[in-house]
């Protein structure tokens, strides 16, 4: 097993699957750059309403003129603007705040995405240990026999050859030893790569672990769920709607606008000499409607109305894919919950014959019926047998989750559920 000595510190570091996901909550850089992504396209949002909104300047001017006399001359003038119809630039609008709702559905994928992530990378570091500790043991078989079979060579009752036999196994199983070593440090950095702690011991999945796969009938049903609540798919149909608004705004860029202006200003003319009087200056106010009609841009506006389109027609196929994505995710997480639950029982089964067989093995080579070939062997078996259970009672938990994540119904409870699984 890893040896404790070799961790950081782990003070505050998470012991169970709840914990990490609160650590990985507060910290993972993943789901701090979505937020901020969401927080930009809001922004944009008010940036697109604010042209549609009264405008207010303020401008003040002051002249000076030298020549064969000084003068000078001041103006104040202030205007109020406000935009009566403009279709393209209320299409900009549509579009901006429909590109802020597909960042809402891409933060909350992101939020799915998190639980699974950590999950995985939970039972990752499990999976390693399990590894660890069945190769480990392992190993450990294989020195006793080693040493029984030195002993059995001494008295006579054995050759040099099972000697040798026993010597392979025994190192192979210690490369293996040393490759599932670091294959468990590498997991506990993945898990803190997600978290930003260290990664002290973790809670194991209990042995209680009742399979329930889902019905085959309800196939249909998670795939229609999957294409209903998918956030990403959904982000995907809001990314088209945004871009067939833009295009719109693209297309209005041709008509004319209106807008309603109140102009004031104070003017005083110009007095000549520093020591002249200010004068009594003349005030201005003008409210008028302008209208507006593009005629001729260079082609800019035709331009960027097949700009536009191939945006929408890019985002139309876009959506397509993720959509036929999400059906093969969703009908492939199905089959993993399922075929996960008759791995599970399968392997079980495998663990249980595997021990009935070493132990006539045994008894078999105590006999001389059976030779050091087949009792190592047997040893082996044994090891497969209980790494392939423990991978697939991890992995069906994780079939699970994946399949809730797919059809957009994955939540904290959830993952509090598969948390109530662990044990001390």
């Amino acid at each position: 097993m890893l040896s404790l000595a070799l961790l950081p510190d782990l003070a505050g570091a998470a012991d169970d699957l709840l914990q990490a996901y609160a650590q990985a909550r507060a910290s993972d850089p993943v789901l701090a750059a979505a937020e901020a992504a969401r927080g930009g396209a809001r922004e944009e949002v008010g940036q697109a309403r604010a042209p549609l909104l009264p405008q207010w300047t303020l401008a003040w001017t002051q002249e000076h003129q030298r020549g064969g006399s000084e003068q000078r001359s001041r103006e104040l003038q202030h205007r109020i603007s406000q935009v009566l119809l403009d279709f393209s630039r209320m299409a900009r609008l549509r579009s901006a705040q429909a590109r802020d709702e597909g960042e809402q559905a891409l933060l909350q994928a992101a939020q799915q995405a998190l639980l699974v992530r950590v999950a995985q990378a939970y039972f990752g570091v499990l999976s390693a240990s399990d590894a660890l500790a069945t190769v480990q043991a392992n190993e450990d078989a294989f020195a006793r026999q080693v040493q029984q079979a030195q002993a059995r060579f001494a008295a006579g009752l054995g050759a040099q050859v099972d000697i040798e036999q026993a010597r392979t196994y025994h190192a192979l199983a210690g490369a293996n030893t040393v490759a599932a070593r670091k294959a468990l440090l590498d997991a506990r950095e993945a898990l803190a790569e997600i978290t930003g702690s260290p990664i002290g011991p973790l809670k194991p999945l209990g042995q209680d672990l009742a399979a329930l796969p889902p019905e085959a009938a309800e196939r249909e049903a998670w795939v229609t769920q999957a294409l209903r609540d998918n956030p990403a798919l959904r982000a995907e149909q809001l990314a088209l709607s945004a871009s067939e608004q833009a295009l719109d705004a693209a297309r209005a860029a041709h008509l004319p606008t209106l807008s309603l202006a109140l102009e004031s200003g104070r003017h005083w003319p110009p007095t000549a000499g520093a020591g002249s009087g200010a004068g009594s200056g003349r005030s201005d106010t003008t409210l008028g409607l302008s209208l507006s009609l593009p005629l001729f841009a260079g082609g800019a506006t035709e331009s960027q109305r097949r700009l536009a389109a191939y945006q929408r027609d890019g985002a139309r196929e876009a959506l397509e894919q993720r959509r036929r994505r999400v059906m093969r995710e969703t009908l492939a997480q199905f089959d993993a919950v399922q075929l996960g639950a008759a791995q599970m029982d399968s392997t079980r089964s495998a663990v249980e014959a595997a021990g009935r067989a070493l132990a006539a093995t045994q008894t078999g080579q105590e006999l001389g019926t059976r030779s050091m070939t087949d009792l190592l062997l047997a040893i082996q078996n044994q090891a497969a047998a209980r790494g392939a259970y423990s991978q697939a009672r991890h992995h069906y938990v994780l079939a699970r989750l994946q399949l809730q994540q797919v059809a957009g119904a994955i939540d904290e409870t959830h993952l509090a559920a598969v948390n109530a699984l662990l044990q001390e």
